[in-house]
């Protein structure tokens, strides 16, 4: 069938952005106001250290400028995930951009200036009524204090920054355009080519000797490529360790962890935890192995799902229903917004021509939080799409309508908690809702797969990237060898004894984006734990939860993560999290084993 344009959809199957801009000359206003407005930046330069009144005046400015160009930006980038290869919109999205340059460099000298102001006077300036509202802000910006630098050598970390940054690019240069993984045949027997996209589509079929051919034909080509990748790996690790150097920090990890305020021993807390509970993921790889009928399991078996895929068609609107029914335990408020949103066009439903793939959230301050969707009734998944991404998106509703501007919007920590949290609670609701053996094997399979993927192999990668930074920094070379014998152990650690491991294996530790942009995917791993912890508290019926877990969400990023989830029930610097999502893991995987053996 072939996929519709725009013009042939509904106005009801698409978001409704005239929140954000009735027409285009609306925002063409804004742009022109802003780019004859923003020159007055300079008015306050040199003169934010003389008075509380005078750094409050210049954060107001700001704020005026950056509450129009959020939604600014905001359109045009929705309008491009309509359609990425509209010139008009390519064209706003260049425009806002070249525009944000030149405003970045005039604004340059209010975060030096405002670090600048002695400590006496600031304390002064804090206690302030002009800057009541600012003072979170002002504490996250003076924080940085100690590891910014002179005038002279801040110029020179700038001047370097594209350069220190190369090696991304020759990373993804070289997977998405270089490398060449020729094509194959797929179950039904017709020739598809092998991409990045592709290879894990194949992981999930049902022939194992498909996914064999898949998983060498694939790291073939990495093996080919292994010199180069290891070069741009090793590099991505001098570069974070020589920022983290240069601004004063004792590691590059306490560098990445810094700004969220995440002490070091939550990093370690994670993987030791993880490590000492590894016994119910070989005894689940056993199962794998029993259930799809191997004499050996290899790491191309972890992927198909144990239950064929269960045949379901679910409208978008069903959808919704279910998503809102399963949301019910958070409360009236939660579930009519969400509902009345989904009704009034918050989300831009189906697969266009030269629409965005995947699904997203998106918000602005004082608008809906939209969401991008590719909705297909006949894949189950796709309603746990919907339901991750209203997360989301009532989080930024929540947070909006309880915070100012400077401070709603929420730290990637904490982003995926509401997420992962409705997730838990949809398959909470779907196993309340079924007795048919088959669809509650799919979607206990499911949720294992989820904590197996997000926290067990995460966090092996989150070892993965401490490891080879701590080499880096003890001064050894990082070296192909290196890298490749690493990440052996982690696998021989992480996988049971009869797991079968190829040695082309070893060479995932080169292909894994995340690694070029160390230290983040830690933050999948607390993230579900937190999740987790806390939608077992609303389950549980425990007093206060609720109300603890939207407190949770009116937050933003009026806190630092950690305080954010402690005030809402969860303490991330203890093991307990974590150890609530292993216990969850084994009790489901106790559960299926009765379904499947």
């Amino acid at each position: 069938m072939d996929v519709p344009t725009r013009d042939e959809i509904p106005n009801s199957d698409k978001w409704d952005l005239s929140h954000l801009f009735a027409d285009i000359s609306k925002w063409q206003e804004d742009f022109a106001w802003i780019q004859r407005t923003y020159p007055r930046i300079k008015e306050w330069r040199g003169r934010l250290g003389q008075s509380a009144k005078n750094l409050a005046e210049c954060l107001e400015f700001e704020k005026t400028l950056d509450l129009k160009i959020e939604r600014l930006y905001h359109f045009a980038s929705l309008q491009l995930a309509e359609d990425s290869a509209n010139t008009e919109y390519l064209a706003r999205i260049g425009q806002i951009q070249n525009l944000l340059t030149q405003i970045g460099e005039a604004f340059a000298f209010v975060v030096p200036e405002i670090q600048a102001i002695d400590d006496t006077s600031f304390g002064k300036f804090i206690g302030d009524r002009a800057l009541a509202d600012w003072r979170t802000k002002l504490y996250k910006i003076r924080r940085l204090k100690p590891h910014i630098l002179s005038e002279p050598e801040e110029r020179i970390l700038a001047l370097g920054a594209a350069a220190l940054n190369g090696y991304d690019d020759t990373f993804s240069q070289l997977t998405d355009v270089d490398m060449k993984f020729g094509a194959l045949k797929d179950d039904a027997g017709r020739e598809r080519p092998l991409t990045q996209s592709s290879f894990s589509s194949f992981l999930v079929k049902r022939d194992s000797e498909l996914r064999k051919r898949v998983f060498h034909q694939f790291y073939a080509e990495f093996q080919d490529h292994q010199y180069t990748l290891a070069s741009s790996l090793a590099y991505s690790v001098k570069a974070d360790v020589f920022r983290a150097r240069a601004r004063n920090y004792s590691s590059a990890l306490e560098a990445a962890l810094f700004p969220d305020d995440v002490p070091v021993s939550v990093y370690n807390g994670l993987i030791n935890a993880v490590r000492a509970n590894l016994a119910p993921l070989f005894r689940y790889f056993e199962l794998r192995r029993r259930v799809l009928g191997l004499k050996e399991l290899h790491h191309y078996d972890t992927y198909v799902p144990l239950v064929a895929e269960i045949e379901s068609r679910i409208s978008f609107d069903e959808a919704v229903e279910k998503v809102v029914a399963a949301l019910q335990p958070l409360g009236k408020e939660y579930v009519d917004v969400l509902r009345e949103g989904m009704r009034n066009r918050w989300c831009d439903r189906y697969e266009t021509k030269g629409k965005r793939s995947g699904a997203f959230s998106s918000g602005s301050y004082g608008a809906p939080p939209y969401i991008l969707m590719n909705y297909k009734e006949d894949v189950f998944a796709d309603l746990y799409t919907l339901a991750h991404e209203a997360g989301h998106s009532m989080h930024t509703w929540f947070a909006q309508k309880s915070q100012a501007f400077q401070d709603y919007d929420y730290p990637i920590f904490l982003a995926e908690v509401a997420s992962t949290f409705n997730e838990e609670l949809l398959t909470h609701y779907l196993l309340e809702q079924t007795r048919d053996p088959k669809m509650r094997a799919y979607i206990i399979n499911r949720q294992i797969d989820d904590i197996r993927g997000t926290l067990f192999r995460q966090t092996m990668f989150a070892e993965f990237e401490k490891i080879i930074h701590q080499i880096e920094e003890s001064g050894d070379a990082l070296t192909l060898d290196v890298f490749k014998s690493e990440y052996h152990k982690l696998l021989a650690a992480y996988f049971a004894e009869n797991f079968m491991l190829d040695p082309q294996l070893d060479l995932e530790c080169l292909r894994i984006p995340h690694f070029y942009g160390a230290f983040y995917v830690y933050k999948y791993a607390t993230g579900i734990s937190a999740a987790v912890a806390l939608s077992e508290k609303v389950l549980r019926s425990e007093q206060g939860a609720v109300e603890a877990y939207q407190g949770f969400l009116r937050s933003g990023g009026s806190k630092f993560p950690l305080e954010t989830l402690k005030d809402a029930g969860v303490d991330m610097t203890a093991s307990a999290p974590i150890e609530s999502t292993l216990r969850l893991f084994e009790r489901r995987l106790g559960e299926l084993e009765k379904l499947l053996l």
